[in-house]
């Protein structure tokens, strides 16, 4: 089959604002495609090509030559040549790069080189990419899509839990476990807007320190350890920190859930920014080291010396922990039913400068890759991880930069909501607490990601997060939940989060007062 056809579906995708409709399509599309061009189709459409790091930024992509007249590109071909392009390492590296890519353009399209484009510099604009295409492969197996909701958070791999659900169906999806070295989407957590609602919740509950750090899954096989964050980034060589004390445990394998963060010289944390700057650097990792040194701190445990941990309740793998990891690398923790220990060991998280607690269900198994009620995060003010969906150009001192921010949150099957709604739901507007350099930075990064204009307005990709603080909800007929912030101001950027792992409506319901 010809790459045209999969750039066409992922343009049709994009067009549809209805979730049901995206997953028609590229349901269709894949009943229709060839065994052999399976994987290299979801590879492309998810996204998942992006870890291919065939690196070769998306500015240099316009420099490459003309369209071809016609289409002539297979897609399995053009999965081989991206491989190819990815494969190529060392002195010399980049200008060959530069021609395998200049050789796999020059075949394409003027369309299927927009696809390219838009696929090696993660611009895709299918909506959410995970849960849509989980569900179109689960409607073009014919499997249930919690089967395949499963697999993916098993295995990470989008293709290859196509391959596995189009071929062997549902006994094949369920053969996906935990595996050492493979990362799995982690548990997250709801929100609640102080701990004696939490504690309403859940009690006994177990609490932990909220740390504002970087969520790491680190994975330990005998000497061989792989740490990845969230998203599932393998950053192992930029913190051998996190290496050493994976290695420093009693365990012959495991797979650890935790945080990774910069702590100053009085053992406070420093602000979010500089921990995620030295995560995030490509810079000589032993140097970094030297000048903001990480410290590690683990709250879970999912597997431990071949035995998988995720289906026990929460107290029992907490023990297993315990026993494996010294309480200096451990969060502190707390279980207890009462309200007053409750409230003073959060009062103790906030003067020791960390974010606020976690409230955890004993009994709760790990949920991974999803929000669910076992685990409840607190913190002293009411926040949020929204996405930006449209900013505003500034006036005055702000003319020239893009100023008010559009903020929605993440539609999740909420009631209340009509389909035509959208993936994004509108909660409001904000221009406060932008500094000059997040100005600048949401500038650039918005118009990268620009999809329209009027004279006032940019509307854009909804993938950048950012977390936004505000004094509460109000009834608003303007926005389609009937909901809006009240006095919301911006807090920072999360580029450690994908837009995927923003708030859904419901977890914002969920902190709405109820008589609202």
């Amino acid at each position: 089959m010809l790459l045209q056809q999969v750039a066409a579906a992922s343009r049709a995708t994009a067009a549809e604002p209805a979730r049901t409709a995206k997953t028609a399509l590229l349901a269709e599309l894949l009943r229709g495609l060839p065994p052999a061009d399976l994987h290299a189709a979801v590879l492309l459409l998810s996204g998942e090509s992006r870890r291919l790091r065939i690196g070769v930024g998306p500015a240099t992509l316009p420099e490459l030559p003309p369209p071809a007249e016609r289409a002539q590109l297979g897609i399995a071909e053009t999965e081989a040549a991206l491989l190819a392009v990815a494969g190529v390492h060392g002195p010399g590296s980049q200008p060959e790069r530069r021609r395998l890519l200049t050789l796999l353009f020059s075949r394409a399209t003027a369309d299927e080189q927009d696809f390219l484009r838009r696929v090696l510099g993660g611009d895709l604009r299918q909506g959410a990419l995970d849960a849509v295409l989980g569900d179109a492969v689960a409607a073009a197996a014919g499997v249930p899509a919690a089967d395949v909701r499963r697999a993916l958070m098993f295995r990470g791999s989008a293709a290859a839990v196509a391959r596995a659900a189009l071929e062997g169906g549902t006994p094949a999806l369920r053969a996906f476990g935990l595996e050492v070295g493979h990362p799995v989407r982690p548990m997250l957590a709801a929100a609640a807007p102080d701990v004696a609602s939490a504690l309403e919740r859940i009690s006994p509950a177990a609490l932990e320190w909220k740390l504002d750090g970087i969520r790491v899954q680190v994975h330990r096989d005998g000497g061989r350890v792989s740490v990845h964050t969230r998203s599932l980034d393998d950053i192992t060589a930029r913190v051998p920190e996190v290496v050493e004390a994976a290695l420093g445990l009693p365990v012959r394998s495991a797979v650890l859930d935790g945080e990774a963060i910069a702590l100053g010289a009085d053992s406070r944390p420093r602000p979010f920014q500089v921990t995620a700057a030295r995560t995030a650097s490509q810079r000589d990792a032993e140097a970094l080291r030297a000048e903001v040194p990480l410290s590690v701190f683990f709250f879970d445990l999912l597997h431990r010396d071949g035995r998988t941990l995720l289906d026990l309740p929460g107290e029992q793998r907490f023990a297993e922990l315990a026993e494996a990891v010294p309480p200096e690398l451990r969060v502190p923790r707390l279980v207890t039913d009462d309200r007053g220990e409750a409230e003073a060991f959060f009062r103790d998280a906030l003067a020791h400068g960390h974010e606020g607690v976690v409230v955890k269900d004993p009994g709760a198994r790990y949920a991974a890759g999803r929000r669910g009620a076992g685990w409840i995060k607190v913190k002293p003010r009411h926040t949020l991880d929204l996405v930006v969906l449209a900013a505003e150009w500034g006036s005055g001192r702000r003319r020239g930069w893009l100023s008010n921010l559009h903020l929605g949150a993440r539609r999740d099957g909420a009631g209340g909501l009509a389909e035509g709604t959208g993936e994004w739901v509108m909660l409001g507007k904000t221009f406060k607490g932008l500094t000059d350099e997040m100005l600048a930075f949401q500038t650039r990064e918005l118009l990268l990601r620009e999809v329209g204009r009027d004279a006032r307005t940019v509307r854009v990709r909804p993938e950048l997060v950012v977390e936004v603080a505000f004094d509460g909800l109000q009834r608003s007929p303007r926005y389609p939940a009937g909901l809006a912030l009240r006095f919301a101001r911006v807090l920072r950027y999360r580029t450690d989060k994908t837009a995927q792992e923003a708030d859904t409506i419901t977890a914002v319901r969920a902190l709405a007062p109820a008589d609202l």
